[in-house]
């Protein structure tokens, strides 16, 4: 299914989800407004999550003002790596990923070194606002690196690769894998270059690939054929993403985990606002499995009855 060379119309009849539908009757309608810190603030949402029994990235700090910048050596000198992320940025912007420290040095996951003036800056930058929705002043949040479990070796260039599950009142209605190219820098974005993966809902095997917006067979770095892939913890997975919607109040979510080599499963963020590529990643339009939802009306169903309920329904073998 080609979406960019067609006609709205075209793509309407196909299920596909336009921007203007998705934020009229999708995040207008479903998440309301003063909810919206809970998943633009992602202090907030590892807050959230872990008051939920939800498992998150280790928090090794916090920054949020200028002069406690210089209390990042101390804070990092025990860990192998550190991620430094905004509490309010987006589209992965922001983000300062060291894979080793050694002797007060920092190293980026393509070897390259990062000056203590550097990440210095870098936070600053952060303080101030730059990456943040906005320009608004933030905060800067030291996290554990999460280490890349060994079951995507090949599947991902220098980074770790994160699990995109649309969820809609509670159902996850459809799954993305995003890997991480050259192209991308190490980072799991799609607009960047990185790879995503349609996942079937139901078992967690890859369906199609993409890069760019272009189908695509293999990696462009590793030559592994992207479709063999089964991601792991896929129940799991199904079920952290539904929790968030009890968690957050929010209607219409993005939710973004990774799988941790020793901890398994962990929630990296929520997005209120997710992006439409991951349409393109499983080559099916999404409004079908949204109207399904609809469908249903007020329910009264568990977190484990409504991933059984999408297992069954948004599986690949129930659309064909």
């Amino acid at each position: 299914m080609k979406f960019s060379l067609a006609w709205p119309s075209a793509l309407r009849s196909k299920g596909v989800l336009g921007m203007n539908k998705r934020n009229i009757d999708y995040i207008g309608r479903c998440n309301p407004r003063k909810f919206y810190k809970r998943v633009d603030d992602k202090l907030i949402t590892k807050q959230l999550a872990l008051a939920n029994n939800i498992a998150v990235p280790s928090l090794i700090g916090v920054v949020r003002e200028q002069h406690e910048i210089e209390d990042i050596p101390a804070m990092v000198a025990a860990e192998d790596g550190f991620v430094i992320k905004p509490s309010k940025g987006s589209g992965g912007k922001g983000i300062l990923v060291i894979t080793k420290v050694e002797a007060g040095r920092y190293y980026k996951p393509n070897g390259q070194e990062v000056t203590p003036s550097e990440v210095y800056r870098h936070v600053s930058n952060v303080l101030s606002g730059l990456f943040s929705l906005g320009g608004n002043p933030d905060v800067a949040i030291v996290e554990g690196l999460i280490l890349f479990d060994p079951v995507f070796d090949g599947y991902s260039y220098e980074g770790v690769p994160d699990i995109r599950l649309i969820v809609y009142k509670g159902f996850p209605v459809m799954g993305m894998l995003r890997l991480s190219t050259a192209a991308s820098d190490g980072k799991a974005n799609l607009h960047q270059g990185a790879v995503g993966v349609g996942v079937d809902i139901g078992t967690g095997k890859g369906l199609h690939a993409v890069q760019f917006d272009e189908p695509i067979d293999f990696h462009p770095d590793t030559n592994k054929k992207l479709i063999d892939i089964e991601v792991p913890h896929w129940d799991f997975l199904l079920h952290t993403a539904s929790k968030t919607y009890e968690m957050s109040e929010m209607g219409y979510l993005g939710t973004d985990m990774v799988l941790d080599r020793d901890k398994g499963p962990l929630l990296l963020e929520l997005n209120a606002r997710p992006g439409l590529a991951i349409q393109i990643a499983n080559n099916r339009g999404i409004l079908p499995n949204l109207d399904n939802v609809d469908k249903l009306g007020d329910h009264n169903m568990t977190v484990d009855e409504r991933v059984e309920y999408a297992k069954k329904h948004f599986c690949h073998s129930a659309q064909l």
